[in-house]
């Protein structure tokens, strides 16, 4: 368990991820600029798919608000990826916003974002 969890509003730790988007730098990459970062348990589960759906089509709402939207699981990148296309093709929403793919859990960890029972996925929120 990292020393510290940053609390809302607080300044993020220094980390290198992963993304659909591609490599993003925290908070580097977001500097200036609100950032929320919602995590989910898994891929293709109904409340998270809803979850998503509902950012994806506020995401305008949110850059009007200089806030950048920046999802979070304990899935790798190939299932995120797949699961975007999913949501395209059946939902015909685009998910406009990047997914951080922490398959060992690293940055979940570093943010207080793993589920209390498990080490391997990450809480709703």
């Amino acid at each position: 368990m990292p020393d510290t969890i940053p609390l809302i509003g607080g300044e993020l730790p220094k980390m290198v991820v992963q993304t659909t988007h591609g490599v993003r730098t925290l908070p580097d990459d977001y500097r200036g600029r609100r950032l929320v970062i919602f995590s989910h348990q898994q891929t293709l589960h109904l409340y998270v798919q809803q979850s998503f759906v509902a950012f994806a089509k506020r995401h305008e709402d949110f850059k009007k608000l200089d806030t950048e939207l920046l999802g979070l699981s304990v899935d790798n990148t190939f299932s995120h990826i797949k699961w975007v296309e999913w949501i395209k093709e059946k939902l015909n929403v685009e998910t406009p916003f990047p997914i951080i793919a922490d398959p060992r859990g690293e940055v979940a960890l570093r943010l207080g974002m793993l589920h209390a029972q498990s080490a391997t996925q990450t809480q709703l929120g």
